[in-house]
């Protein structure tokens, strides 16, 4: 399916899904059968979630292995990784800030009218993924089987650094077949992509109409001041990343993030960075960011660069702060951002991460956990914004990087950025390192 009509057909997909979910809680006589509707579409966007997470594990191993194995240069790696943790932690800083800045100049929760839960109650969130120590340990895999098995980004990266740096360190030593079949095994996977990006717009309709059809379109009106400032502050995001792309990608940066639409709308609509990981890569190949870059770089960011879910923490703790009528000076909201920065790099790989991260972070800062009941209702809404946005800022970063790299061509396509070995094969080939 051509790109600009598979954009169409998702968003005609999203404004279908909102009539539908809203026409199946209108019609529902109780909460158990709006339920009940929600299920049956869930079991659609489960299906389409399903295929994406099965293409994840091969597609980032078969990229950054294949990557790695074709640099012409070792010491390129540790400059990416050191040029590309500079960059995710700038726009860490700023994520946070910018969330801190808004949350006080709109004061969200200031005034607002809502049935506070009890400050003893738990929301049962687990936080025990949080400390340093189990972050440590959790980067390093014990079976590439089970981080494969878990989509564990992080943990298949390490594994696929390893295998990609010993793999080149034998490759004069290795039958060339097993250099060609990584190559191959990334086409193969890139193919499988579109195929199950044909599927995006019934799992966009089913997740947006399963989320309607439950919460209904009531819920928005007791929090449209708490959403309405989130997306604010997450419009000021975009400016500053899209203006930081400007200062190294110059007018290049408008074209990436037309080639971005489809990539954001499956991020927003299915709320899932997961949905959004292969066709932004693919995206950022048409781009024209070569394969070792977008290979290495684009996970790593999925890891440590969810510019979205940063903004989302400063600014959902000091709402539920708001909420309670809890003051938080100055300094007690710079030492929040600092914590805030550490404490984060632990959500990669934890469910609902951004819930996970706020739960562990208000009890330490006097505010009741029991708070963070009171987003719950419309978290899947202000997810939407922010895996758009983690989209968006991942895929900045990467052409950056890129960029600085000297990596970055004109617009080209998949089969010209992905050659696979020079050996006779069934097909004609270009030798690795050429465009």
């Amino acid at each position: 399916m051509h790109f600009n009509r598979l954009t169409a057909w998702i968003a005609l997909a999203l404004v279908l899904g909102v009539a539908t979910g809203y026409v199946c809680h209108a019609i529902a006589p109780n909460a158990a059968a709006a339920k009940e509707w929600g299920d049956h579409f869930s079991v659609v966007a489960g299906i389409f979630l399903h295929l994406v997470k099965m293409i994840i594990a091969p597609l980032v191993f078969a990229t950054l292995v294949a990557g790695i194995a074709g640099m012409d240069d070792e010491s390129r790696v540790g400059r990416m990784g050191a040029r590309a943790m500079a960059w995710f932690i700038g726009a860490s800083f700023v994520s946070l800030l910018l969330g801190l800045l808004w949350a006080n100049a709109l004061q969200p929760g200031a005034g607002l009218r809502l049935p506070l839960p009890d400050a003893q109650a738990t929301t049962h969130l687990k936080t025990s993924s949080l400390n340093v120590k189990d972050f440590l340990l959790n980067v390093f895999p014990t079976s590439i089987v089970s981080a494969m098995a878990t989509n564990s980004v992080l943990q298949i990266v390490v594994f696929s650094l390893f295998f990609g740096f010993g793999l080149r360190a034998v490759k004069s030593h290795v039958d060339p077949a097993l250099v060609s079949a990584i190559d191959a095994l990334v086409l193969v996977m890139i193919k499988v992509t579109d195929f199950v990006m044909l599927f995006a717009p019934a799992g966009v309709f089913a997740a947006v109409a399963a989320a309607i059809a439950v919460q209904g379109l009531d819920v928005l009106g007791s929090y449209a001041r708490f959403i309405l400032s989130f997306f604010v502050a997450l419009g000021s995001l975009w400016l500053v990343l899209i203006a930081a792309g400007y200062l190294v990608l110059r007018g290049r940066v408008f074209h990436l993030l037309k080639l971005l639409k489809e990539p954001a709308l499956i991020g927003f609509s299915t709320a899932s960075s997961e949905a959004a990981y292969p066709k932004t890569l693919e995206q950022l190949q048409r781009f024209g960011v070569r394969r070792e870059v977008s290979g290495f770089v684009l996970p790593l960011g999925y890891a440590f660069n969810l510019d979205g879910s940063m903004m989302y923490l400063t600014f959902a703790v000091l709402f539920v702060a708001q909420v309670y009528g809890i003051q938080m000076p100055l300094a007690t909201q710079l030492t929040l951002l600092l914590f805030l920065m550490l404490s984060s790099k632990g959500m990669a790989g934890v469910s609902r991460a951004s819930l996970v991260v706020i739960a562990a972070t208000l009890p330490m800062f006097g505010v009741p956990e029991a708070g963070l009941l009171l987003i719950l209702g419309v978290d899947v809404l202000l997810d939407m914004g922010r895996t758009g946005t983690n989209v968006i800022g991942n895929s900045i970063a990467t052409a950056v990087i890129a960029q600085w790299e000297g990596k970055l061509d004109g617009p080209q396509s998949i089969a010209r950025d992905w050659p696979v070995a020079d050996r006779p094969v069934a097909v004609p080939v270009k030798a690795p390192g050429t465009v």
